[in-house]
């Protein structure tokens, strides 16, 4: 027999967080599964600086166990497992979580986020968060007059390189091909920018480092096959996100790229009752700030929601 849950979030970033205090302060009874990277992609962030009400900064960690422990306080039922599968044909919606829990759902807040893209080298792993970072916005503060290198040649990367040469020393952009993709308009903020110097038809073979974290990268000329080395202390990731919606694209409407598409200013899917908040309906701004923002929303949406079907 299945579960019947009134407010059903899938996924514990800062967006499903934010729903579950807001849904549980509005007596939805919200149960929230973690999913398969409980906290979300601020877990992999060290230090966090720019998220309100922490003059002192905190750690990625630290702020996903503070936000979990505020939803919990309400009586939020926080569970460690992951949902395999939806059924959004009907109402109520219907979700199994772990392959075999079936629950019957009066609203559905999905907020599972998004996942960096990485080159999927081993010392890029090594590294992370001691220098690799895939957010320019959350981590370039603390490369202030350092040299650093942004991999990608869009309208991210452009975005990120020029973030970061209001920051550092110098900023390398490894473009693996000998043209940008980006818009026209970014291409010249990065062309005309002296901090900035591009190494076109480069790829990254290895990031090198030490105990401290980065200090360079082996880079190969995929023209020439020469090898060079440039010192650096971060290495940024500007290759573009995934958004975590495979199971979800069969019911829900999303754009090219995956993203769920919801109602302009609000949270609503084309699905009644499913609501979707942070960054796997954001390819623009993925910001904690943003993705608690929308989680907020996604309560009242689906708050809302309830009380017109009562």
């Amino acid at each position: 027999m299945s579960e019947k849950v009134k407010c059903l979030i899938i996924g514990s970033g800062p967006a499903g967080y934010t729903a579950a205090i807001y849904a549980a302060r509005a007596n939805l009874n919200p149960v929230v599964y973690e999913g398969l990277q409980p906290g979300g992609q601020l877990t992999t962030t060290t230090e966090i600086e720019n998220f309100p009400g922490f003059p002192e900064g905190i750690t990625g960690p630290e702020l996903m166990d503070r936000m979990k422990a505020q939803a919990q306080r309400f009586g939020t039922d926080v569970r460690f497992g992951y949902i395999t599968k939806v059924d959004f044909s009907g109402y109520p919606l219907k979700v199994t979580a772990d392959h075999t829990h079936e629950i019957e759902a009066e609203s559905v807040i999905i907020a599972t986020g998004a996942t960096a893209k990485y080159l999927g080298l081993e010392s890029e792993e090594k590294y992370r968060g001691l220098g690799v970072s895939a957010c320019a916005t959350c981590d370039g503060f603390f490369y202030r007059d350092k040299d650093v290198a942004v991999v990608g040649g869009g309208d991210t990367a452009c975005e990120e390189a020029s973030y970061l040469a209001g920051l550092c020393k110098k900023v390398y952009m490894i473009v693996r091909r000998d043209e940008l993709r980006a818009s026209k308009v970014m291409q010249k903020r990065v062309l005309t920018n002296p901090k900035i110097e591009i190494l076109w038809n480069h790829n990254t073979v290895e990031i090198l480092g030490d105990k401290s974290g980065v200090t360079g990268a082996r880079l190969i000329n995929n023209k020439t096959n020469e090898e060079k080395i440039i010192n650096i202390h971060g290495f940024f990731l500007a290759i573009g996100h995934t958004p975590n919606t495979d199971i979800f694209k069969e019911y829900l409407q999303t754009d090219k790229n995956g993203y769920i598409i919801t109602e302009k200013g609000s949270t609503k899917t084309n699905i009644p009752g499913v609501f979707a908040a942070g960054d796997v309906q954001d390819p623009k701004y993925r910001q904690g700030v943003t993705a608690a923002g929308s989680g907020c929303m996604a309560a009242k949406d689906a708050e809302t929601f309830l009380a017109e079907k009562e």
